[in-house]
């Protein structure tokens, strides 16, 4: 799917239309000190193996590409739900 790499829409804090950047949302890294990080390695030593059964056979063959858009006057950036598609070209 083309996405504009511009496009008009509504920004919530200038409470109207203005110009959005677009940009694909990607997960930041995650991080291993983290308290739920740390308990779920916990979980997993010793005996027993997995804290929950890996995923082996997966229902969808697509994921769900999430959008960014930020405003061009007041730089407020906001995410854009899902879409799921194959490929995303942003043009």
């Amino acid at each position: 799917m083309n996405v504009p790499k511009e496009i008009t829409t509504y920004c919530p804090k200038c409470k109207k239309h203005q110009a959005h950047a677009v940009t694909l949302y990607k997960p930041g890294k995650r991080r291993p000190m983290a308290k739920g990080e740390r308990a779920h390695e916990r979980k997993k030593r010793g005996y027993g193996g997995q804290k929950y059964p890996l995923q082996r056979e997966f229902a969808k063959t697509t994921k769900k590409q999430t959008l960014k858009l930020k405003c061009k006057v007041c730089s407020y950036t906001r995410h854009k739900d899902g879409v799921r598609l194959r490929k995303l070209v942003i043009a």
